[in-house]
């Protein structure tokens, strides 16, 4: 009767157990990070007797936590990988916003300075006109300043959000190794403590969200978790912090690199060994995004004003004196040596702009990385592009590159390394230099005139000044329709072509000075042209036409200068789109793991209500065994008493 009972109230416990157990489910169908749980069941071992073995009930073995490591490791890194990706999507959106096209935009500014001066083409002496070029040049410089700073603003906006990440994930961590400690204790019992694994669980996955980890089980129970591949962040209940480095290995302070100290040691870790997570996606966008498209903006301040400081300086103001720059610019900063670890040699690096040819129509928006593998040799990484290209100082100092001249001053040692940044601070440094109307150089010094007594059909194209001071005087006489002499050279003749340049410096000398004078027409024997100083500047408008013409000139990769500014959108533009497109991959891939998970390790409640039934009927029969029990021994009881 005993056994009975017994089974009974077995069948009853365990019964409630599982009730109890998808209760707690349903309950926490909502409940972040929370993996269902399931009662296992076994047989108590049967009783054996002359007759066989009689089982004595079921009792309960352990409470199981369904759950998939593997689903759960590939969902933690996928979501990682989304994280950075939409992040990095997030802060280009607000990058691309700061260049906005139309009238507000800087390109319109660009060509509203450069149209402005065809009024002065037209009336030279008109101080209105010089007026309106003064203001629209100080209207374009404004914009990139406005620009530069904005771009500063949201640098900064990135750095605090890399402060708050490292908080975040150091907050994490130490809530891992809480964790990893409790769990190590409650497995000394024997039986599992879901309820903290869940959380040790869901505490992974949100340190996932800032940065990506990988982990270790220890033999404790608890996990160790790494960065960057194979740097320790947690080892049991021991965290090491991370934190941010706000400068890269030269002392650059635009740039940022994560670091984690172990051993009272701070270690640097690279972006490109971090994977995904936040931190990742806010890396990329301040290392590489931000500094390109402050590379594209003073790449664009640079080269206009450093070739309209050119122009402005090959013309005569209203007082007849050569022009003074239009615009100051920010002073190209020399190279930046490499600080960690330090350079051992004492080489330094200036940078200025190539003259003579200008340098201006070939600059690339780029850093540069100066390797040395000896004394005055080594290799030059574009950063843009990473093309590299050798160098030796000791052969041609300075060494030409991408419309610069780098200067070496000092001994190299083998090793060291210098960062060239010739665009740091360019659009924040730009503002016009003087605000009088006369002191707009937009006279010509030079002219052209025709012999009086020509009988051929010799006009004048164009004159363009390539120096100052001016050459001396010189006469071209013609000796035929195809051949000319030149009063600075004797009797040597030259050939003539209509619309073909005649060099003041003739080629192949380089590079080219004084003037380059272009004719049409067929002229006849004697005619002559000479090209002088300007007998009458005040009415001259030469060069403001050179600077209306600087419209058109292929600054920018090829494109005109007008177009710069479209093509630093297009680029820009084009960098949005994939990042939009990548985080919309990533954000599918992490969306379709987590369902993976969650089928896995989810409640279901259409499920957990079968299995309530289940349960329920199962303990429903329990208790009618109970009461059959009951009455069989209330019988058993009722015949003794008789």
């Amino acid at each position: 009767m005993s056994s009975i009972i017994n089974i009974g109230v077995t069948a009853l416990t365990a019964n409630q157990n599982a009730l109890q157990t998808i209760g707690n489910n349903i309950a926490n169908v909502n409940t972040p990070g929370y993996s269902r749980q399931q009662v296992q069941l076994q047989n108590i071992p049967g009783q054996f007797t002359g007759s066989g073995y009689f089982g004595k009930g079921v009792d309960v073995l352990t409470v199981k936590r369904i759950y998939d490591d593997f689903l759960t490791r590939q969902a933690a890194t996928a979501q990682s990988v989304s994280a950075s990706d939409a992040t990095r999507y997030s802060y280009m959106k607000q990058l691309e916003s700061l260049f906005p096209g139309g009238a507000n935009g800087l390109g319109a500014a660009v060509s509203d300075m450069l149209n402005s001066f065809s009024d002065i083409a037209n009336a030279p002496t008109d101080l209105t006109a010089r007026s309106v070029v003064l203001a629209r040049a100080d209207e374009m410089a404004s914009r990139f300043r406005a620009m530069a700073d904005a771009m500063n603003e949201l640098r900064i906006g990135t750095t605090s959000q890399l402060d708050v990440d490292v908080k975040a994930v150091n907050n994490l961590a130490t809530q891992i190794g809480q964790a990893n400690e409790k769990i190590a204790l409650a497995l000394g019992s024997g039986q599992p403590p879901n309820d903290l694994l869940d959380q040790r669980d869901q505490l992974i996955r949100d340190l996932n969200k800032y940065v990506q980890t990988t982990n270790i089980a220890a033999d404790d129970g608890s996990l160790n978790i790494f960065l960057a591949g194979s740097q320790p962040l947690v080892l049991g209940k021991t965290v090491s912090p991370v934190g941010i480095l706000h400068q890269d290995p030269y002392g650059d302070p635009t740039k940022a690199k994560l670091t984690i100290t172990t051993g009272g040691v701070a270690r640097v870790l690279e972006e490109s060994t971090l994977g995904g997570g936040e931190m990742a996606g806010l890396l990329r966008f301040q290392n590489t995004d931000l500094t390109n498209a402050s590379n594209l903006l003073g790449r664009m301040a640079l080269a206009i004003g450093s070739k309209m400081n050119e122009q402005q300086s090959l013309g005569l103001d209203l007082n007849g004196n050569p022009g003074n720059p239009l615009f100051n610019l920010a002073a190209i900063p020399a190279a930046l040596p490499q600080k960690t670890p330090a350079n051992a040699g004492t080489a330094a690096l200036s940078v200025s702009i190539q003259t003579n040819p200008s340098g201006t129509t070939s600059f690339l928006a780029s850093n540069y990385d100066f390797t040395f593998a000896s004394a005055t040799t080594g290799t030059i990484t574009r950063l843009s592009d990473g093309v590299q290209i050798p160098f030796d100082f000791g052969a041609t100092n300075p060494v030409l590159l991408d419309g610069f001249q780098i200067q070496q001053s000092g001994a190299a040692a083998a090793g060291d390394r210098f960062l060239v940044t010739p665009y740091a601070g360019a659009a924040r440094g730009i503002n016009t230099a003087f605000s009088s109307p006369k002191d707009l150089a937009m006279a010509s010094p030079l002219a052209a005139s025709a012999g009086a007594t020509n009988t051929g059909a010799l006009t004048l194209q164009s004159l363009t000044v390539r120096t100052v001071p001016i050459p001396p005087a010189v006469t071209l006489t013609f000796t035929g329709p195809g051949t000319y002499t030149r009063s600075d050279t004797g009797a040597t003749a030259y050939a003539y072509v209509p619309g073909q340049a005649i060099e003041y410096t003739v080629p192949p000398t380089t590079p080219q000075t004084g003037w380059s004078l272009t004719l049409k027409g067929i002229p006849k024997a004697g005619d002559t042209y000479t090209v002088n100083a300007n007998p009458y500047p005040r009415l001259d408008a030469g060069n403001a036409q050179a600077m209306l013409n600087l419209r058109d000139l292929a600054m920018f990769d090829g494109g005109p200068l007008t177009d710069g500014y479209a093509s630093v959108i297009a680029e820009i533009g084009t960098k949005v789109q994939g990042a939009q497109q990548s985080a919309k991959v990533s954000n599918d891939i992490a969306t379709n793991l987590e369902k993976d998970r969650t089928s896995v390790a989810g409640v279901n409640l259409d499920e957990e209500a079968a299995r309530m039934i289940q349960y329920q009927q199962a303990y429903q029969a329990a208790g009618k065994m109970m009461q059959i029990a009951q009455s069989i021994f209330d019988t058993l009881m009722a015949s003794f008493s008789r």
